[in-house]
């Protein structure tokens, strides 16, 4: 399954949130895309996943048919947000710093449908080797144990083939540990889109254009991964 942006543009009321950009990922596949802090790490992440209509471009939904001359029309909205989640996502789907982990592992369960009750948390932090930090706050725990948390709970649920990491280098640590999960999810057959800062970007070791100035600048991809799929 593959999602695919072609001249996708978001604008806001004053000035560009989001301007055009070109990008296609793939189950299985994980890709980082770098740039600017600001509107435009937000605005991609829902405009891909269905969440955000575009002012410009299309957003389409693969694979193609077999035999066909062409590729179906726009994906719509509500099929991309069927197979896609968002992982948090500032201001959007990040979850309350002050909540416990056990609290945060409830609140995604319920979220996926799934049975929440604290036996239920208590087998799921046991099960990601994360019992000893049911009591910590959110914002106690490193930054790569966040975004692991967060990721492995969007995907619970039931027919989500594609997450988007949005920033994780904002919660600190180095840039491999977040990218190292994104790879685990990504050999588990899922498309992971991570979005990053220039300079944890080239952490990874990208060596990167210099940046335009401008927030509303889409991101620029930096790095593609597919490694072997484990299931």
């Amino acid at each position: 399954m593959k999602i695919t942006l072609t001249g996708v543009r978001v604008d806001g009321r004053r000035e560009p949130m989001l301007e055009p950009v070109d990008l296609a990922w793939s189950t299985g596949e994980t890709v980082l895309v770098a740039g600017e802090p600001g509107h435009g790490h937000t605005a991609l992440a829902l405009v891909a996943t269905g969440r955000f209509a575009p002012s410009a471009g299309e957003v389409r939904l693969g694979p193609t048919p077999r035999g066909a001359r062409t590729e179906p029309g726009p994906a719509r909205a509500a099929d991309l947000r069927a197979v896609s989640a968002v992982v948090d996502v500032p201001g959007v789907s990040e979850p309350d710093d002050a909540l416990t982990v056990a609290a945060v592992v409830a609140e995604g369960l319920a979220l996926a449908g799934r049975r929440s009750l604290p036996t239920d948390v208590s087998r799921w932090l046991a099960e990601h080797s994360l019992t000893t930090d049911r009591g910590r706050r959110l914002d106690q725990v490193p930054g790569v144990v966040r975004t692991a948390l967060l990721a492995a709970l969007a995907a619970e649920r039931e027919g989500v083939r594609f997450l988007v990491l949005t920033l994780p280098d904002r919660h600190g640590g180095e840039p491999s540990g977040w990218w190292e999960v994104a790879q685990t999810l990504a050999a588990s057959g899922l498309g992971v889109l991570v979005q990053c800062s220039r300079s944890s970007a080239r952490d990874l070791g990208v060596d990167l254009p210099p940046a335009h100035g401008s927030f509303a600048v889409p991101p620029v991809v930096a790095l593609r991964s597919a490694p072997e799929v484990t299931r």
